[in-house]
């Protein structure tokens, strides 16, 4: 016998007393907060990516290429990963090197690689966070988790919703998703913060509207 049908097993004899037609339970879980507006919402995002310490932008659409381009001169970028659907005018005014998101790069290949950017799936104002899922403006898990620097493009308000279970309506539960809450992070025993331990050291988050 599995693992797997030892636990069913215990499940189903756990269960053999009960009634077939006894009521389910109800959750009544709040799916969000308090009432806000769209701007409400927006802000209450940037807020929040703030106190976690990413580091978040506000711009049109026509005005994104220019922001991306001084963000990554900023930092001295010589490389980019590129996601394979990336918005081509996105990137129109970087001179990086275009690093394109392989199956073949290993992690060596992507440590030497200097930012990412890419788009997301969703955003959750109330816990500040950005929800990848491998989509094609996104790429493969692995290049937001080993270049030291990632910059999100988070579409206004199209892609931001107030809560989690909003959120979680808007994801394919097949495809697999990162949560990111702000950039790498994790604090000791005696809460000392350190950054950069499993992901990037600088997370930047671009809210573009239009």
């Amino acid at each position: 016998m599995s693992s797997r049908e030892r636990v069913l097993g215990r499940v189903r004899r756990a269960l053999a007393d009960v009634p077939a037609d006894e009521a389910p339970v109800v959750r009544d879980y709040l799916r969000e907060h308090g009432r806000r507006g769209t701007a409400e919402t927006v802000d209450l995002l940037a807020g929040n990516l703030a106190d976690y310490r990413a580091i978040v932008h506000r711009c049109t659409d026509a005005h994104l290429p220019e922001l991306l381009m001084r963000l990554l001169a900023a930092r001295g970028s010589q490389s980019v990963v590129v996601p394979p659907k990336l918005p081509p005018h996105w990137l129109k005014a970087v001179v990086a090197t275009r690093v394109h998101d392989r199956a073949a790069s290993t992690p060596q290949d992507l440590d030497r690689v200097d930012s990412v950017v890419t788009g997301c799936a969703v955003a959750v104002a109330e816990t500040g966070t950005i929800v990848l899922d491998g989509s094609p403006d996104q790429g493969r898990r692995r290049i937001t988790l080993v270049p030291d620097h990632h910059v999100c493009v988070v579409r206004v308000p199209d892609q931001v919703v107030s809560s989690v279970p909003q959120a979680l309506e808007r994801l394919d539960p097949a495809r697999p998703s990162t949560w990111i809450s702000g950039p790498s992070a994790t604090s000791d025993i005696e809460l000392d913060r350190v950054e950069g331990v499993h992901g990037p050291r600088t997370l930047e988050v671009v809210l573009v509207e239009g």
